[in-house]
């Protein structure tokens, strides 16, 4: 790996651990909850492929990426591995993206809303956002659906 590479790690890892301490907290218990689940660096952040078919995580320096086919897995990664640059973004006010996507992901009227309408589940902003910024951080597509 280049040095320049190196030096982006070190930063990405320590904006995680110090601006982002929060959501890196909140993921490490997550990390400590799935650690028989395989773990491995991907970027600069500690990735979990945990036990669920379909739901990604991304808790400051932690992504947690689904057991599904290749392609929805590895779109899944792009798209958890943009949250990361929120939480370096907002720091503690990741929070409300939290609320927000949690909101949007998990609650039945947002869910049959998505179904009944065809709206993509990246239609939430901050989920659009993530997408994006995954895709321009990795240089690889994101989850769009």
């Amino acid at each position: 790996m280049k040095p320049f590479n190196n030096f982006k790690r070190f930063l990405f890892i320590l904006i995680q651990c110090t601006w982002a301490l929060g959501p890196t907290i909140m993921g490490f218990l997550y990390f400590l909850k799935n650690i028989k689940c395989p773990h491995r660096w991907y970027r600069g952040a500690i990735e979990t492929q945990w036990n669920s078919k379909y739901m990604g995580l991304s808790l400051g320096l932690f992504i947690f990426t689904p057991t599904n086919e290749q392609d929805y897995y590895s779109k899944c990664k792009v798209h958890e591995y943009g949250h990361c640059f929120q939480a370096m973004l907002l720091g503690p006010f990741y929070l409300i993206v939290g609320i927000i996507s949690t909101s949007w992901g998990m609650l039945p009227v947002f869910k049959k809303l998505r179904e009944q309408k065809k709206i993509r589940y990246t239609a939430c902003f901050v989920e659009g956002w993530a997408s994006k910024w995954g895709e321009l951080a990795t240089g690889e597509e994101a989850v769009w659906d």
